[in-house]
């Protein structure tokens, strides 16, 4: 199993100071020295809530075409693009070209987006969300894969687009699809490569989701083995941080040695690639999940 760490791209919730990209690429440097698999960026363009002041945030493709310079083993995904912010054809292309930039790391996940304020704020269309991202795939599977789409939508149109060149790896890089709702899991199962479901806590809040997407695979006649399982799980120190963040709602707590076996149970669900997202974000917390993975690594080899 890959084990994944999210590298933030929002200034910090608790002074709303900004994240220098030194910060932000010294992270990674460090994710990939201390043997994680992959790093994770989120994408969004504000955060806004009522009577709270505006959160600002990195613009997510410009900073992973960065770290997939900066970096050289790590495979690098987004968790998840917002499907509205670009147009589905130029966004195989921007694919294809990361996946060059990193020598085929790349890992494109996709939904169908979620945060209202920063739509309006960009003037970006927030209607007809899954309808949208139901006809992005039509257009993002095919040229991914072949290189080739034919496509006209009500939403979306690709007339005779090529992807050249076609990148490093010969099927392209491969789609992973957030989501949750039974059409959105009726999605993925129909065109990911790879289901991502989040925050997960401990390896039992996975049943549910894992009989939901096997579900989906079924009724459109997909061995269910065929579909790659990702888990975004949300990892809270109580020790460093006495308020738990409220979009966690069942986070993974405990000790290092705790979350090793966590880590293990997610491995014996046929999960094949955790990513965390460490609250709170800090090196020391940092450091407790590295331990926490060196740990499980040891505990695999015995």
């Amino acid at each position: 199993m890959k084990i994944g760490l999210v590298v933030m791209l929002a200034n910090d919730r608790e002074h709303n100071r900004t994240r220098p990209y030194a910060t932000i690429r010294a992270i990674a440097h460090q994710a990939e020295t201390d043997g994680f698999d992959s790093i994770w960026l989120a994408d969004h363009l504000l955060y806004r809530y009522s009577g709270e002041p505006t959160r600002g945030i990195w613009e997510c493709w410009t900073m992973l075409s960065a770290l997939a310079e900066a970096t050289q083993r790590v495979e690098i995904g987004t968790l998840v693009l917002c499907n509205s912010f670009r147009h589905p054809a130029i966004l195989a292309k921007m694919a294809t070209t990361a996946d060059e930039v990193s020598g085929g790391r790349l890992i494109l996940g996709v939904g169908a987006g979620w945060n209202e304020p920063e739509y309006q704020a960009f003037g970006l269309p927030f209607d007809h969300r899954v309808d949208r991202f139901a006809e992005a795939l039509q257009i993002l599977k095919p040229l991914l894969q072949d290189g080739h789409v034919e496509f006209a939508g009500q939403y979306y149109h690709a007339r005779d687009c090529e992807i050249l060149p076609r990148g490093p790896r010969k099927a392209g890089p491969p789609l992973l699809v957030g989501s949750e709702g039974p059409r959105m899991l009726k999605l993925t199962a129909q065109y990911a490569d790879l289901w991502n479901t989040g925050y997960m806590g401990q390896p039992e809040t996975m049943a549910e989701p894992l009989a939901k997407i096997a579900a989906a695979c079924r009724e459109i006649g997909r061995d269910p083995a065929t579909l790659g399982i990702t888990a975004l799980i949300g990892l809270w120190f109580p020790d460093l941080q006495a308020k738990q963040p409220w979009f966690f709602d069942h986070p993974l707590t405990g000790t290092v040695q705790e979350i090793a076996v966590a880590m293990r149970g997610y491995a014996e669900l046929g999960v094949q690639h955790i990513m965390f997202q460490c609250e709170p974000y800090t090196l020391e917390a940092r450091k407790l999940l590295t331990e926490a993975l060196q740990l499980y690594r040891d505990m695999e080899q015995h």
